[in-house]
């Protein structure tokens, strides 16, 4: 990591690495846990899995606004984190009565919907302090939010392979202590925060940040006419860039997030998972994209940075309709791998890990690179509300991404039909998202142009 940058950016760093591991680790399994142990069929554990992760992301926005009008930055993360452990207990107690559904499925509902508004708290508040820990005219922010990107990924990388290594056993009642270790996980990163918040997490000048607001304009900060001027229209045409960028990202989103969902029913039904005489977890490929994401990430960062020195570097739009093409080009591939495929017949697991690799490409390309994007063109005053405008695509995504999972086809099922297209095995429903993404894709390449005028140089 580099030494240029302020402690606070690490304190965060750890703080959403234990985060994201105690929500990866529940994700890896939580499809497979209804699937396997509750007996739900892929489409009712899709829409589930889409109901809640829709939600996780759209209650950031309710947890900006109030981090932003009463409670600060850092109570809201306090109170986020100690709410998403008590979820993740009650997603543990639930697999211990698996086999009881009067206690399970309550517990079940109980605890996803603990972890919804624990994250509502906890998600937009954290990215929104990485970007105040800088002046802003401070050049550092991209390479900042690549490091922040970076913890996010170590914590998505061990995830699946401890909660996936502990739960996702074959043996139903270890699915508990998978959602065990996420409980831990998620305290571990709320003590962190709140040992060092103090000392660290600080702006340019040394004063804290992610006081209540009122407490902000008391002590006077130089940043405190910044939070009371009125919006400009400049201010509202980069807000309104924030709204349009986040609009293509649901589409983006949607594809990406078959990860926790069809794609893991495809690992654990249709992928050759041998290795050497031992059965690789279905779970443990979800790690494939986030150790990709922490060994890609300098090169994409450094690439960048070339780009710029020689007056090359593409905007914000541009880059992130890249993304969009890499996520087309890894359905692509796996659709070409599938085709034909007898619903008994097991491929390659070199296909899974294809899409994985070309998916962290396109992740790269859009995620890290809209977070700074949103840190750069939100007003001051609502840097956290804005960034739960982000998480709201997300929320949006996530749900699409658990409707368009539902069409996942199966053996012994009528084949589903999507706008009037029948989706009779995995090469049709693969091509599903070879399409959306790539129109999506270029649809903002065209639009990048009045994007960047409207967002007057910021991205």
């Amino acid at each position: 990591m580099s030494q240029g940058h302020p402690k606070g950016l690490y304190v965060l760093f750890y703080t959403e690495m234990w985060e994201r591991f105690s929500y990866y680790g529940m994700r890896a399994i939580l499809v497979l846990y209804m699937t396997k142990a509750l007996m739900f069929d892929v489409a009712k554990a899709s829409t589930v899995y889409g109901n809640f992760t829709g939600l996780a992301y759209l209650m950031p926005l309710a947890g900006g606004y109030i981090a932003d009008r009463w409670w600060g930055n850092r109570r809201s993360i306090l109170v986020g984190g100690l709410i998403m452990a008590v979820g993740q207990f009650l997603m543990f107690l639930s697999a211990s009565f698996y086999d009881d559904p009067g206690l399970a499925h309550p517990l079940l509902w109980g605890g996803l919907g603990v972890i919804i508004a624990g994250t509502g708290l906890f998600k937009a508040n954290i990215a929104s302090m990485v970007g105040s820990l800088y002046a802003p005219d401070d050049k550092r922010k991209d390479s900042a939010f690549t490091i922040f990107y970076m913890g996010i990924n170590i914590g998505a990388f061990l995830a699946p392979l401890v909660a996936g290594g502990l739960g996702d056993t074959g043996n139903p009642e270890d699915f508990r202590w998978g959602f065990l270790s996420a409980a831990v996980g998620m305290l571990l990163g709320t003590v962190i925060f709140q040992l060092y918040k103090d000392r660290h997490v600080v702006d340019a000048d040394g004063h804290p940040l992610g006081l209540p607001p009122a407490e902000h304009r008391r002590l006077n900060h130089r940043s405190s006419a910044d939070h009371d001027k009125p919006m400009v229209r400049e201010d509202w045409e980069r807000v309104a860039v924030i709204f349009i960028l986040s609009f293509f990202v649901i589409f983006f989103w949607a594809a990406f997030e078959q990860a926790g969902a069809s794609l893991t029913v495809f690992a654990d039904r249709q992928t050759d998972r041998d290795l050497l005489g031992w059965t690789v977890p279905a779970s443990w490929f979800q790690s494939v994209n986030a150790v990709a994401i922490v060994l890609f990430a300098p090169l994409f960062a450094w690439l960048w940075s070339r780009l710029a020195r020689r007056g090359l570097d593409p905007s914000t739009p541009v880059k992130m309709s890249f993304g969009f093409f890499f996520m087309a080009l890894g359905y692509l591939v796996i659709s070409f791998g599938v085709d034909g495929l007898d619903p008994t017949t097991k491929v390659s697991m070199m296909w899974l890990i294809s899409l994985y690799l070309l998916h962290t490409f396109g992740e790269l390309c859009l995620s890290p690179i809209g977070l700074s994007a949103v840190s750069k063109l939100s007003p001051p005053k609502f840097a956290s509300l804005m960034m739960g405008v982000w998480y709201l695509a997300s929320s949006l995504a996530n749900k699409m991404a658990g409707v368009l999972s539902s069409f996942y086809p199966e053996e012994g099922k009528a084949a589903p039909v999507l706008l009037g297209y029948e989706v009779t095995d995995l090469h049709g429903f693969f091509v599903i998202f070879v399409v959306m993404s790539a129109a999506a894709g270029v649809v903002l390449f065209l639009l990048a142009r009045p994007i960047s005028r409207w967002s007057h140089g910021r991205a």
